[in-house]
């Protein structure tokens, strides 16, 4: 793995995405992440059956896990014992959840002054929201991030959880900021983020245009704007093009439609009669794309500059030339689950992750790190393995 927060010790309670995912960011930066779960683990282990979900691999690698039951006080002195030592603590509970079990923020700051402590919520911590629970859907749909990229004809939700993903990266940049400021003041500090404002400020854009112009954003703005298109081949694939605001892309989306007769028609000759007619380019674009297949448009696309790409399914990506040349899907090294997965998006110096440590079976280190703790070392040894390298 990359080592560029290495030394960092990390306490995740987090469970389904939003925790885990700012645990996992962290830990793919090289921070030691032990994962602190209840004795019937994270619910996402069990999430379509058994207890090791491919949605439960994806957002707790890289990580240690330890089972303890905080009703218990041997328990809860080991879990101290963590605390003392460790640099951030992470969790994604309802608000007073985490403090009915002993793990507020009041409490584990008193324990350790110079914890980084992560409170993530749905709502926030007070307001008229707060005992609301939240999910990815929720969150999407109350922020207004939904209604920009919604089609109101045809109401669906997009695939990823977004709004879960989305809120574990904000969570995690601020937790690496606390940890910057923490080296200038030694205090450590109380990092909140809600689903609700990070997706609100995930929607910047829209929310800037309202701001300025007083027009409510819709879905159908940014495509229109940015004159991008979905169009479909003659073999049942799908293509997207990027026209933006330079017209040289125009111009080259002509040629490789081999189409001079469009520059001419009133309804297309400038970028802005473009944007007022999209739908009518649209339809005359698809009916073009319709006539070849893929490969066809590909060679005349990028042939003549054309922003494109075809849309890949998962598929498709893990071949691609470039992924592979970037070596984005890595091996995992591990006796159980995926054996392979994309690995973190950031290189340092040119060096990048060449493979991740699979995500734990439930109380899979608990063992070593009960026993570690109990012969006297403040923070149990993190067992990184072959994983440890980069290139």
């Amino acid at each position: 793995m990359i080592d560029a927060l290495g030394g960092i010790r990390v306490v995740e309670q987090g469970t389904f995405i939003t925790g885990p995912c700012a645990g996992m960011m962290l830990a793919d930066l090289g921070a030691d992440v032990i994962k602190v779960e209840s004795p019937e683990g994270d619910p996402y282990r069990s999430y379509q059956g058994g207890n090791y979900s491919p949605h439960f691999q994806a957002y707790n690698r890289n990580k240690r896990s330890l089972a303890l039951d905080l009703k218990s006080a041997l328990d809860r002195e080991l879990f101290d014992q963590l605390i003392r030592e460790a640099d951030v603590f992470i969790q994604n509970f309802r608000p007073g959840t985490a403090e009915r079990l002993g793990t507020g923020a009041a409490r584990l700051r008193q324990i350790n002054p110079r914890l980084v402590y992560c409170s993530i919520s749905g709502f926030g911590s007070s307001g008229p929201y707060t005992d609301r629970p939240s999910y990815d859907s929720v969150a999407q749909a109350l922020s207004g991030f939904l209604s920009v990229v919604v089609d109101y004809r045809r109401p669906q939700f997009l695939g990823p959880a977004l709004a879960d993903a989305i809120t574990g990266l904000y969570a995690s940049y601020g937790i690496l900021a606390a940890l910057v400021q923490r080296g200038r003041n030694a205090r450590g500090a109380l990092v909140e983020v809600s689903m609700l404002e990070a997706m609100a400020h995930f929607a910047v854009e829209p929310f800037a245009s309202f701001f300025a112009l007083g027009q409510t954003p819709t879905s159908a703005d940014r495509p229109r704007l940015a004159q991008a298109y979905i169009l479909h081949t003659a073999d049942e694939r799908l293509i997207a093009i990027h026209l933006s605001s330079l017209e040289k892309f125009w111009q080259g989306l002509v040629a490789a439609l081999d189409a001079p007769e469009l520059t001419t028609d009133p309804r297309f000759d400038t970028r802005l009669a473009r944007i007022d007619a999209y739908e009518s380019l649209r339809l005359e674009l698809d009916d073009r794309f319709a006539r070849q297949p893929l490969a066809h448009w590909v060679q005349r696309l990028q042939a003549n500059d054309v922003p494109y790409a075809p849309i890949n399914r998962i598929d498709d990506v893990v071949d691609d030339p470039q992924v592979k040349h970037l070596g984005l899907v890595v091996p995992v090294e591990s006796s159980h689950g995926a054996r392979h997965a994309v690995r973190p998006a950031v290189q340092f110096g040119g060096e990048r992750a060449r493979s991740v440590l699979a995500a734990p079976l439930l109380d899979e280190h608990g063992a070593a790190i009960r026993a570690e703790l109990a012969s006297g070392l403040a923070w149990p040894s993190p067992s990184r393995g072959v994983a440890a390298g980069v290139d």
